[in-house]
């Protein structure tokens, strides 16, 4: 391995966004990767690509082409089958990896949070009369809670949406974050919320909405993260570069 880093960040989140900012101002070689479920994903200071890579034997032989030196994981915390694949993409190529994994929300003195362990348990969460629902699940999920169309859901996506929606009734908004309390306390209103159905994605950028939801009362069904492999994990920018840096000093030396 070269002691010159040259990284391949698999991305789709702010913090992977962060991540190639610092790496850039700091002249480190490398390039982001996305899945490709956004349409038009935020510009970023590094060479990026769009698409899958076909499992861990595909992310292995790009890593490989690319003559990449570290991997870092930096997509979603619900991205399960990814973060499998970059733990044995990485095993694979022979190349040091981490995820950058930022820490789940926790609740706070005035929240009430209904957990459940997954999507399923969320679509169960909505059995009974109807209410006005922020669902904020992504659109990849929609589908699930069509068994219950007695809901008006509001729907706030990245992209409009193609086609008809799975679910009958729907007010959708496009916007794109970081939000804020405000803005969604008064988007809450707007539409008269009852319930809002969230993942435990972490992070600063979309917690405005419980927090909204905490200022009006309002129920939260939270959605736990899945399992993820064994493996290493960061959780600030600042400690990835210290790790990049430190895996190419510890290759330097060993050469």
């Amino acid at each position: 391995m070269t002691n010159v880093p040259h990284v391949l960040v698999l991305g789709g989140t702010t913090e992977a966004t962060a991540l190639c900012r610092a790496m850039a101002e700091a002249g480190m070689s490398g390039e982001i990767s996305f899945a490709g479920r956004v349409e038009r994903p935020v510009r970023q200071p590094l060479p990026q690509r769009v698409g899958g890579f076909g499992g861990p034997e595909g992310l292995a032989e790009y890593v490989r082409q690319g003559e990449f030196t570290h991997l870092v994981d930096a997509t979603h915390p619900f991205a399960a089958q990814m973060s499998r694949n970059a733990v044995e993409g990485a095993l694979r190529a022979g190349v040091p990896m981490v995820a950058l994994s930022r820490p789940e929300w926790q609740p706070q003195p005035g929240d009430y949070w209904i957990r459940v362990s997954d999507m399923a348990g969320a679509v169960d969460a909505l059995a009974g009369p109807r209410r006005r629902v922020m669902l904020a699940v992504g659109r990849m999920h929609l589908a699930e809670f069509s068994v219950h169309p007695q809901h008006m859901y509001l729907l706030r996506l990245v992209d409009p949406p193609k086609g008809a929606l799975p679910v009958p009734e729907a007010e959708v908004v496009v916007s794109r974050g970081p939000f804020t309390e405000a803005g969604d306390r008064a988007l809450m209103q707007e539409h008269r919320i009852e319930l809002v159905v969230s993942k435990n994605a972490g992070g600063s950028g979309a917690r405005a909405k419980l927090d909204a939801a905490r200022t009006l009362g309002l129920p939260v069904v939270m959605i736990d993260r899945p399992a993820m492999p064994e493996r290493h994990e960061l959780a600030t920018v600042a400690e990835v570069l210290e790790w990049i840096s430190g895996q190419a000093g510890a290759s330097s030396a060993r050469s």
